[in-house]
């Protein structure tokens, strides 16, 4: 478990400690896992103790969040802007990454906490100290979606693990239906080897996969930039 009996157990209680304890517990048994009783007990105290430092589950859940988005890593020092959002954005894919938790946590909160703020702030101020005007950075902003901090929504997620045996697969004949049907889509499946740990979907390799995508996005942001971009330009409209 996150702490043992002990000199852990009688450290003073703080806010720190416990966030630091519930993103421990977290990583072991999954958000699902976690209450606020089972937390109370691995630090020592009694539940009420806890609320003097989180009001309630949702608050908790807002400071791991901030706890995990919080370590992650500024781009290296003299970095061009380019480099500088693509270090940064890889380095929040890595540290969510860590935390198999975090994604879920994150995606449930109803507003951006102070840690995701602060890093979202830093990525706009990234694109603006790099010469890119507010207009381009705004869209670049909207283009990168969640990719900004490290994950995507694919078209199909991956379906979760069922229990019990697999399901038989469709037969030959009904294979053959499809194939008929959505040449391209078989195509397409067909030209990779499956790989079933994907999200992205099978044969695909999810880091190279989104690395490949925010590297477009990146070249095309500097091609824009490099040109006098505007939406105005462009035709577009603010949003």
């Amino acid at each position: 478990m996150a702490e043992r009996t002990g000199t852990a157990r009688r450290s003073p209680l703080n806010r720190d400690r416990v966030l630091r304890v519930a993103v421990a517990l977290a990583d072991e048994s999954g958000i699902e896992g976690l209450s606020m009783r089972k937390l109370a007990q691995e630090l020592g105290v009694v539940p009420m103790a806890l609320y003097k430092h989180v009001a309630n589950k949702e608050e908790l859940l807002d400071g791991m969040v901030d706890a995990v988005v919080g370590g992650i890593g500024d781009p290296p020092d003299g970095a061009g802007w380019k480099d500088a959002v693509r270090n940064r954005i890889l380095s929040a894919r890595s540290a969510l990454r860590g935390h198999a938790w975090a994604l879920q946590a994150l995606r449930s909160r109803t507003r951006p906490t102070p840690a995701v703020l602060a890093y979202l702030d830093s990525v706009i101020g990234t694109f603006r100290a790099g010469g890119l005007s507010l207009d381009l950075t705004h869209h670049a902003m909207h283009a990168l979606g969640s990719r900004v901090l490290g994950f995507t929504q694919e078209l199909y997620d991956a379906p979760p693990p069922q229990a019990g045996p697999p399901e038989p697969g469709p037969s030959a004949e009904e294979s053959a239906a499809v194939a008929a049907r959505y040449p391209h889509v078989t195509e397409l499946a067909r030209s990779v080897a499956h790989d079933r740990e994907s999200v992205v979907g099978q044969g695909c390799d999810d880091q190279f996969e989104f690395e490949f995508a925010l590297d477009l996005l990146l070249d095309g942001f500097e091609k824009l930039h490099g040109q006098g971009w505007t939406s105005a330009k462009a035709g577009g409209t603010r949003s």
